[in-house]
């Protein structure tokens, strides 16, 4: 089945139905299903990772710590992999850096099962993990408008963050009953097994139209400052950028502290753990068929503006919540906000880049995510540690909804809703 088969996807009414459209091309099928094993094998894992690393060391700071790392990582070398997206076969990247990861996953099961209690080395394993992770997004980002034509992309990016949460979702519930019942070793276990999923998916895969290459040599350094003047002079992608950087500052680093918040702040068990970590993507599943469905219709800047508020709202009353039944739900609300912002940016960017920069232009607005994200991490983890976690999370959704207030005020929102592609590099 080729990309442009279902010609009659964009005459779909919003509804429910429309939100599973992207499903009719049967290479974002095999892929979003691989994605999805794959994801929620990472799930478990990363709910391992904080969990080993705080019952080894007892500190939150190194709980952070670990989440810094991690990103860091990601984010040194993800404009070396949107270079790669641009310039080489995006799924062949995807193979090679995939079957990378499920190694240091291999690895990290293997330390753990021979008795290595080290967090350093933990930590270490999980970094180089990151760095893989860095190589790939640019291309994991922009395959997915080779599987899809243009006029179902918001569908597909929307069912694609979708499959995130969902492993989000169900990644942190099996990894609390893992944990529980099997021991930490079998988190890293499952996740290398997972890769075999979204590996196979992409060598099913066949591509019938092919994508045009940015020309001349690879150079990072220059292709990254390339596209930092190139983002600046798009108002929309620019836009994008500042609203994600403020997402992984005061959002982000909760999912690393769930655990803090379930062993000092609400003393529950493991399983409760599990079940509160699931919260978020149990919250960006019961968005996601309503984003899918009908966020084509709805402003992109009315949509984000709202889920904004939902996330930074929701943040605050977690943190404030009396218990952690109370703060399921509230965790869920920020789980449903995470994921209609992150859709409709991904989307708007997806909309306005230039073919030859899509993946420089992505991994740059990842950084976003994998640069300022570790750095909240690592803040919060040292406020947690200062004034405990319901102040540092409060002040957080705080500064969240400051954010919006102050795009609301200079009209920066309004870019969003823009198509245009902006050609040029300078």
């Amino acid at each position: 089945m080729s990309s442009a088969e279902p010609a009659e996807i964009s005459e779909v009414r919003p509804g429910l139905r429309a939100a599973v459209a992207a499903f009719r091309y049967r290479n974002f099928a095999l892929f979003w299903t691989g994605a999805l094993i794959s994801s929620t094998g990472g799930w478990v894992q990363n709910v391992t990772i904080p969990y080993v690393v705080y019952k080894l060391t007892g500190s939150e700071a190194w709980v952070g710590f670990a989440g810094f790392s991690l990103l860091i990582t990601a984010a040194i070398f993800g404009p070396i992999g949107g270079t790669l997206a641009d310039r080489f076969d995006r799924r062949h990247v995807l193979i090679l850096t995939q079957s990378a990861q499920a190694v240091v996953a291999l690895s990290l099961w293997a330390l753990w099962s021979t008795g290595g209690r080290s967090p350093g080395v933990i930590v270490a394993l999980a970094s180089l993990s990151g760095v893989f992770g860095g190589l790939m997004i640019g291309s994991w980002q922009a395959f997915v408008s080779e599987l899809v034509p243009r006029e179902a992309l918001l569908n597909a990016v929307t069912l694609n963050s979708a499959q995130f949460n969902a492993a989000r979702a169900f990644g942190p519930a099996i990894g609390g009953i893992v944990i529980a019942t099997l021991g930490a070793g079998w988190g890293f276990f499952i996740n290398a097994v997972s890769f075999l999923a979204v590996i196979g998916a992409l060598l099913l895969i066949r591509l019938e139209r092919t994508v045009e290459k940015a020309p001349g040599r690879m150079r990072v350094i220059r292709d990254l400052r390339e596209t930092a003047r190139y983002v600046r002079r798009a108002p929309g992608i620019l836009t994008c950028l500042v609203v994600v950087a403020g997402l992984s500052f005061a959002d982000s680093p909760l999912f690393q502290f769930v655990v803090v918040f379930a062993d000092e702040v609400f003393v529950v068990d493991t399983w409760v753990f599990g079940v509160l970590s699931a919260a978020l993507g149990i919250g960006a599943i019961l968005a996601a068929p309503f984003v899918a469905g009908w966020g084509g219709t709805v402003p992109r800047a009315k949509l984000v503006a709202g889920a904004m508020a939902l996330n930074g709202i929701s943040l605050v009353l977690f943190s404030l919540s009396p218990n952690a039944f109370v703060g399921f739900f509230f965790l869920m609300g920020a789980g449903a906000g995470y994921l209609a912002i992150a859709s409709s940016l991904n989307t708007t960017i997806q909309l306005q880049v230039e073919e030859t920069k899509r993946g420089k232009v992505l991994s740059f607005y990842l950084l976003g995510v994998t640069l300022v994200a570790p750095i909240g991490a690592l803040v919060q983890g040292f406020l947690v540690n200062a004034i405990g976690p319901r102040a540092a999370f409060t002040i957080a959704g705080a500064a969240f909804l400051g954010l919006l207030a102050l795009l609301r005020a200079k009209g920066s929102l309004r870019h969003l809703d823009g198509d245009t592609v902006l050609a040029g590099s300078a």
